[in-house]
């Protein structure tokens, strides 16, 4: 696996597995978020209507700080961004985009689901969704550079 790749996969490997660590951390250990092993409640907090905890923020943005609303939706898109970027680049597979999609949707389920049964954070319908837009906006991003790298290559091999 690793002896046919190319040094810019070899880099998109090294970067997707720090990317992968950074997560982690930030979505189990981080005390910043709240994730301590005094955080363990017995009535476990979850939501599977989808856009409710979205509009709750919303609704009261006022109360709880844009920066509270901005760290829920624009974060949890955030995050996830490097998934959908970094996929195509380490997998000849993901370089369809609806594999990379089906890859980032299942990928935040199974952290929803560890976050669900591991009782850290909490399982929402809604940060799939904004994960996955996340993977979605990260393959769009890749394709663009990938696209910019390929017009350079040839604007650059016509001049010589």
């Amino acid at each position: 696996m690793i002896r046919n790749t190319t040094k810019h996969q070899k880099m998109g490997w090294v970067l997707f597995i720090l990317y992968l660590a950074l997560l982690v951390y930030f979505l189990f250990f981080a005390e910043f978020f709240g994730r301590t092993g005094a955080d363990l409640r017995e009535e476990y907090a979850y939501n599977l209507e989808p856009f409710k905890e979205i509009m709750r923020f919303w609704n009261y943005r006022d109360q709880l700080g844009m920066g509270a609303f901005l760290l829920n939706v624009v974060g949890n898109v955030v995050a996830f961004m490097p998934c959908g970027f970094f996929l195509p680049i380490v997998s000849r597979r993901s370089k369809k985009w609806y594999n990379t999609i089906f890859i980032s949707a299942g990928f935040s389920l199974g952290v929803e689901v560890t976050q669900l049964i591991s009782r850290v954070g909490s399982f929402d319908v809604d940060d799939i969704m904004l994960n996955t837009a996340g993977g979605i906006l990260g393959y769009i991003t890749y394709r663009i550079v990938q696209r910019m790298r390929i017009w350079r290559r040839r604007r650059h091999a016509g001049k010589k």
